[in-house]
C-alpha cells in the first residue's frame, strides 16, 4: 500500500509515518512501477505502527523504540524481545529512584527556604 492508504488506515499523518521510517522504526520498498518514486508498505507495517503508537503514547522515546522494534520484529526470537524489555524495565527503575532522590532533595530545600523566610 502507498503512504496515503497507510496514513488513512493507521490514523497517522504522512509526516509521522515518514519520521518513523527515517528513524528505522518501519520499512518500505520501492514501488514496482518504474514511472514514479512511490514507496510501498506491507500489511505488517500497520501492526508495527500500532505498536509504535502505543509505545509513543506512554512516552517511550524513538531511540528506545528502535531497540524494541529490532527485538520484536527483526530478531524473530521472543526471548530476545523479553531480554530487551527486562533490561529497559530495570533501567527505568533506576531512573525512577534517581528522580525520587531529586524530589526528596528539592522538598528538603523547599522546607529550608520556607523556614528561613518564616524567621525573617
Amino acid at each position: 500500500m502507498k503512504i496515503g492508504e497507510l496514513s488513512e488506515r493507521s490514523g497517522l499523518s504522512r509526516d509521522t509515518i515518514r519520521l518513523y521510517e527515517k528513524n528505522g522504526l518501519i520499512a518500505s520498498s520501492a514501488s514496482k512501477s518504474a514511472t514514479n518514486n512511490y514507496r510501498e508498505y506491507g500489511e505488517d507495517v500497520l501492526l508495527q505502527l500500532q505498536f509504535v503508537g502505543s509505545a509513543r503514547d506512554v512516552g517511550i522515546s524513538i531511540a528506545d523504540l528502535r531497540e524494541l522494534m529490532k527485538a520484536f520484529f527483526d530478531s524473530g526470537d521472543p526471548s530476545e524481545a523479553e531480554k530487551v524489555m527486562v533490561a529497559k524495565v530495570a533501567e527505568l527503575k533506576v531512573r525512577i529512584a534517581q528522580i525520587e532522590n531529586v524530589i526528596s532533595f528539592l522538598d528538603a530545600a523547599i522546607g529550608k527556604v520556607r523556614s528561613g523566610l518564616d524567621g525573617l
